[in-house]
């Protein structure tokens, strides 16, 4: 089962950006769908971003909508989330997630099998 491993993140001011990476460990994403949430501790996990290794679908929270995008390297087997225009809001820990959810289904977190460990993002002034 492939095991996703997340890259990036940091600091940064408002209004700037950062790009966050999912690789995949021992497999590949081929046949699954990615996804990134947010979870702030006490919260559950708030969906971000998803997107269909096969077709390429992807999906938005409304948050993010218009900030971040989410893409996919099929040769580097790796899925980005590009943040722009951040917010102190977004300043929380971020993970990727893998399963095998249709599309109407990608919000739900419980749709997705393997995580990874999380990477902190921090907006402030």
């Amino acid at each position: 089962q492939v095991q996703p491993v997340e890259s990036g993140g940091g600091s940064t001011q408002p209004g700037g950006s950062l790009r966050l990476s999912c690789a995949a460990s021992g497999g590949t994403f081929s046949g699954y769908s990615i996804s990134w949430f947010r979870q702030t501790p006490g919260k559950e996990r708030e969906f971000v971003a998803g997107i269909r290794w096969s077709g390429g679908n992807t999906v938005y929270g409304e948050d993010v909508k218009g900030r971040f995008t989410i893409s996919r390297d099929n040769a580097k087997n790796t899925v980005y989330l590009q943040m722009n225009s951040l917010k102190p809001e977004d300043t929380v820990v971020y993970y990727c997630g893998t399963g095998r959810p249709i599309i109407s289904a990608f919000r739900d977190h419980k749709m997705y099998y393997s995580w990874g460990q999380g990477t902190q993002v921090t907006v402030s002034s």
